[in-house]
């Protein structure tokens, strides 16, 4: 059974459903690997609608760079060839005007010579998003600061990964570090941008309904899933040196832990807030070489279907005979302090799997004493079911008497409330919020240099285990939700995995 919660907007003035944020200042946008992938699907279209929202002021600039001798109508024609249906023709027009193509190599510092006479005012905040390899921040930094281009009210984005390890993450923190100062560099991770993420503090610490009992007093276990149907897309060069221990729980699912398991901040502002997620990274249970087989799961998906189409197995989409590199992972991970001693947080993230699904799924501990008999049915667990995609949006799960019955019966019913659903908002992409955050100067969203140190820190012994052991990815045939390991890490402990498709049954 389905109750659908709609949001409530109370008789209040609009001023007060959507409060007003700091405005965006004048700046000059420079994007380096602006020819790439992530620029055209990501950065350029998430611009594109923050200035069909009138987000951006009137002279803010976007200088994008790249190695190619494009003139910047061939750029734009590349780049923008086709913008967003449904926005009106003056503004893809008007964003046009903002964009400047400037050709300029990486690692050239004499190339920069082009883009510093393309900079105007020094007082305006310059962003400098480097949608590169992670083997060029370095460079690009030191090239800047030799050009004379970092300014006082300059700012860095650097992508994820930031390196493949804990020491390349310290050599690239360090390289960039040299040249900016801390509150300068944003490491951006997506997924912190995403609304239901953002969503999740406010449903922790603003509703006491669910702050009461979110510890091991009541809650049982916490489930973190992010599926992708894909396969590696054309990345096998760059994935088969990761694997999705390093290219996706390193960063995606260990911010997500954190932001589930934190304990409250003093307040909403940017250290507070990275602060308390620094101490869950502290708290983490280490998974040492002898725990590598009780507590991890990896595996590499062969060929299989996938919504009803025959797929190709990972060698074949890398093109190779043999990998030891794991399109699947799954992890039982313990949290060492008072508040979740006992808990054990399920994680899992794969390619090839039956469904693009990132959610976390919390639940609670079953009733001590049922007055209900078990022929009127199980009163199952409560659930809270925390969807980042596809559907954002959050669904309760739980114990409800079947309607229109003439006898006493216990159905499972959910109570959801779905962003999209609503037609008073528009559910922003990732890129959208946090690009216009590194504009304004908040990092709030952005992961901190001890962040990134203390998840490498964590994550090695998981791989130096592995490698150790000789543990190679067991396969799994595309389509399903991996190997049967994984099912095994939780059945050990008396438990399941939550599928997401099981929603519709409820």
């Amino acid at each position: 059974m389905h109750v659908t919660i709609e949001s409530a907007t109370p008789d209040v003035p609009s001023t007060m459903l959507a409060p007003r944020r700091t405005p965006v200042p004048e700046f000059d946008f420079v994007m380096f690997g602006a020819t790439g992938d992530l620029a055209a699907r990501k950065l350029l279209p998430a611009l594109l609608q923050r200035e069909a929202e009138g987000v951006l002021p009137p002279h803010g600039r976007i200088i994008c760079t790249g190695h190619r001798p494009l003139s910047t109508e061939d750029f734009i024609k590349l780049a923008l060839d086709i913008p967003p249906r449904g926005l009106p023709d003056e503004t893809v027009a008007r964003f046009r005007e903002r964009i400047q193509y400037v050709t300029a190599e990486a690692t050239d510092p004499a190339s920069y010579a082009a883009l510093a006479a393309v900079l105007g005012d020094p007082a305006k905040v310059r962003v400098f998003y480097l949608a590169t390899a992670p083997r060029l921040f370095a460079a690009i930094s030191s090239s800047l600061a030799a050009a004379g281009l970092i300014t006082p009210h300059s700012r860095v984005v650097l992508e994820k990964p930031i390196g493949h390890d804990l020491a390349s993450s310290q050599a690239i923190n360090d390289a960039v570090g040299s040249v900016f100062a801390e509150k300068q560099i944003y490491r951006i991770d997506h997924y912190l941008g995403k609304e239901t993420v953002q969503n999740l503090m406010v449903l922790r610490f603003a509703n006491p309904l669910f702050e009461r009992p979110w510890s091991s007093a009541d809650i049982d276990n916490v489930q973190i899933t992010c599926a992708e149907t894909i396969g590696v897309e054309g990345r096998g060069g760059y994935y088969d040196q990761s694997g999705a221990l390093r290219d996706m729980v390193q960063n995606h699912l260990m911010q997500l832990l954190c932001l589930i398991a934190m304990e409250p901040p003093t307040k909403l502002e940017e250290n507070a807030v990275r602060d308390e997620k620094l101490k869950v990274l502290q708290a983490l249970r280490p998974i040492q070489e002898g725990d590598v087989k009780s507590h991890t799961v990896r595996g590499q998906y062969g060929a299989g279907a996938v919504n009803g189409a025959a797929v190709p197995g990972y060698l074949k989409d890398i093109n190779q005979t043999a990998s030891n590199t794991e399109t699947f992972v799954a992890l039982k991970v313990e949290i060492d302090n008072w508040r979740w001693a006992g808990v054990p947080f399920y994680m899992r993230t794969g390619k090839r799997l039956p469904k693009q699904c990132s959610e976390i799924v919390v639940t609670f501990k079953s009733l001590r004493h049922s007055i209900f008999p078990p022929s009127v049915g199980v009163v199952a667990p409560n659930r809270l079911v925390i969807r980042l995609q596809p559907d954002d949006g959050v669904t309760q799960i739980t114990t409800m008497k079947a309607p229109g019955s003439g006898r006493m019966a216990l159905i499972p019913a959910s109570l959801q409330l779905n962003f999209r659903d609503s037609s008073d908002w528009r559910v922003h992409d990732a890129y959208e919020r946090l690009l216009t955050d590194v504009i304004r100067g908040d990092p709030t969203l952005f992961m901190r240099r001890d962040e990134v140190e203390a998840s490498w820190r964590w994550i090695e012994p998981i791989h130096a285990g592995w490698l150790d052991q000789t543990l190679r990815p067991v396969h799994y045939a595309a389509g399903t939700w991996g190997p049967s390991a994984a099912i095994a890490l939780m059945e050990r402990d008396g438990r399941s995995w939550f599928e997401d498709g099981l929603l519709a049954g409820v």
